[in-house]
């Protein structure tokens, strides 16, 4: 649930533990592994790719994702669809015909990034002048 533009500090806060709270200690894995898709370049790169274009194939996804190297996109396409993030349709043909979309979960993920996305762009001059004044100021330490 994304807080609503005017709701206080504290009701966030509240509703920030009500999310923690929600899933139980046994759940703490899976929550991180989740977790862990939204701030993965890779996972991130295809749940976008496939938002925009629809069903994808490998080879189509490899091209659309710059540096991804075979292993590293196999290995990603194989964590999203455990997941249920993606879905895989293997045609079973001579030569192999796989292809990949997004499923409604998936859709899900790309939905709720969003605001966190919009949020880093319009404060992508105050994380730049943070970093200036930290590294100056690492540079007049060491």
């Amino acid at each position: 649930m994304i807080p609503h533009p005017k709701s206080s500090f504290e009701d966030v806060i509240a509703q920030s533990q009500a999310a923690c709270a929600a899933l139980s200690d046994a759940d703490d894995g899976l929550k991180r592994e989740v977790l862990a898709h939204a701030g993965n370049r890779w996972s991130l790169g295809i749940v976008h790719a496939l938002g925009v274009a629809g069903t994808l194939r490998h080879a189509e996804l490899a091209r659309r994702l710059d540096g991804v190297t075979q292993r590293m996109l196999t290995r990603t396409l194989r964590q999203l669809e455990r997941d249920g993030l993606i879905s895989r349709h293997d045609y079973r043909e001579v030569p192999p015909r796989v292809d990949y979309r997004l499923t409604e979960l998936g859709r899900g993920l790309l939905v709720g990034m969003l605001p966190l996305w919009t949020w880093v762009i319009d404060n992508a001059d105050a994380f730049r002048a943070a970093r200036r004044r930290f590294d100056g100021a690492d540079a007049d330490q060491g």
